[in-house]
């Protein structure tokens, strides 16, 4: 069924015990951010721009869409030292916040670094794998209405630790206006160039490079309609991290903790914007019923009330489940971006997750700590992808590459084996190569 809350909020209540419940999950889950065919000419076209005309291309549509008078790039690049005076003007408390994510965020992905490796074989021969960071990554920061500090520092110190030698920060500033915080948090995480672009043609001038962006390896951060599409339209000309869906929560209670708490980390996801998703499942019915009214009672108090009403209207639930077990079953159905166990003991739970981004264990804590100074990244797969995809980290900024270094003997061994398979494929030039290795043919 589903009910309204008290101060007309609509939140639907959905029971794993219904028949149409799968039917009615499948509806919320569902969510298609493939940009139509209007968007993705616009798209071309601008990429199409920006590969032929370079910077003018750039200036012409920061003129037009950011509704800026600049009459080149230097206008729109801003030096180290623009960055660092960004993080020295900042007020102590902020400076120190924004330093103690930093550090936080760094140590952890320190412990991600990959090393390069071999072994020896018998006779002598050597296989392995040698490690390498890219030459130069590309970072998009959205602007505009909201800005994500938390953002830059996330995808820039992870490209920092792996090694890559240069990073490139692209942000839109409409109407000129630069946030500080953004700036400063890109002098803390070592980005090498800002550009003040924004929209497919800064992914465009990421991908090709123009007279002043350099061009970069692989582009990640997240983006608007336009931004997404121009992403996927250069993947394959360079790497990107994602095509990212609008934020998720799945919280898992066990009816311990307090709905307030849970009331406002349901908030806390579904106030990015209309399309965020927030779901609770719990096996305590009661539980359901009180978190349901503190959601009632605690919206009204929030300064992004109608987003967070049309949110949980469109894509938010309170769902009630037989059991634990359940429980797990529709975590890995869902693969959320954002899991709380919010439980007692939840260590047991864990080994049975599958499918998820990030995991946040136990009642304290709360998804928000991971936004912004926990450690661990916060750009997650999204839309279902947990079931196949990883969080941002140090090692989407680094290459693997295969070590084989053949002794005499080990050549003639893998000749003969060689050359049979590739006289199986009709491939003679393959296996006379390999033959010519054979000791004493």
């Amino acid at each position: 069924m589903s009910e309204t809350l008290a101060g007309s909020v609509d939140l639907a209540r959905l029971s794993t015990r219904d028949g149409d419940f799968e039917a009615r999950l499948d509806a919320l889950l569902a969510w298609e951010g493939v940009s139509d065919a209007e968007v993705q000419g616009r798209v071309a076209e601008i990429i199409a721009a920006v590969k032929e005309r370079g910077d003018a291309a750039l200036v012409d549509y920061t003129q037009r869409f950011d509704r800026l008078s600049v009459g080149s790039m230097a206008e729109l690049t801003l030096g180290a030292g623009r960055l660092e005076q960004a993080y020295r003007g900042l007020p102590e408390q902020q400076r120190d916040a924004l330093a103690q994510a930093a550090e936080r965020i760094r140590l952890y992905h320190e412990r991600q670094k990959p090393e390069s490796w071999s072994y020896t074989e018998a006779d002598g021969s050597v296989l392995g794998q040698q490690v390498t960071p890219l030459d130069r990554a590309g970072i998009y920061v959205p602007g505009g209405k909201a800005a994500y500090p938390s953002s830059v520092l996330m995808n820039a110190i992870p490209a920092h630790v792996a090694g890559v030698r240069e990073i490139v920060m692209v942000v839109p500033t409409p109407d000129g206006v630069l946030n500080e915080l953004v700036l400063a948090a890109a002098h803390l995480a070592g980005v090498d160039h800002v550009f003040t672009i924004g929209g497919a043609q800064a992914v465009a001038a990421l991908a090709y490079g123009t007279e002043s962006v350099p061009r970069v390896d692989k582009i990640v951060g997240p983006g608007n309609i336009y931004v997404a599409t121009a992403k996927r339209a250069v993947f394959g000309q360079v790497g990107i991290d994602m095509i990212a869906g609008p934020s998720e929560i799945l919280v898992v209670s066990d009816g311990g903790t307090d709905p307030d708490w849970l009331a406002m980390d349901l908030f806390s996801q579904a106030e990015h914007d209309e399309d965020a998703q927030a779901l609770l499942v719990s096996w305590d019915a009661s539980h359901l019923d009180q978190v349901e009214a503190a959601i009632a009672r605690l919206l009204p108090t929030l300064e992004r009330e109608a987003i967070v009403r049309e949110s949980l209207a469109r894509r938010g639930a309170l769902i009630h489940c037989r059991d634990r077990d359940e429980a797990v079953q529709l975590i890995n159905r869902i693969a959320p971006e954002h899991l709380e166990l919010s439980l007692a003991g939840p260590e047991a739970m864990l080994p049975q997750v599958r499918h998820a981004g990030a995991i946040f264990m136990g009642r304290y804590t709360a998804e928000a700590l991971g936004d912004y100074c926990a450690g661990p990244n916060h750009v997650l797969p999204t839309s279902g992808t947990a079931r196949f995809s990883s969080p941002l980290g140090v090692y989407d900024f680094q290459k693997r590459s295969s070590i084989i270094h053949c002794s005499e003997a080990g050549a003639s061994t893998l000749g003969r084996v060689a050359s049979v398979l590739a006289r199986g494929e009709s491939l003679t030039a393959h296996a006379r190569s390999a033959e010519y290795r054979i000791k004493g043919r």
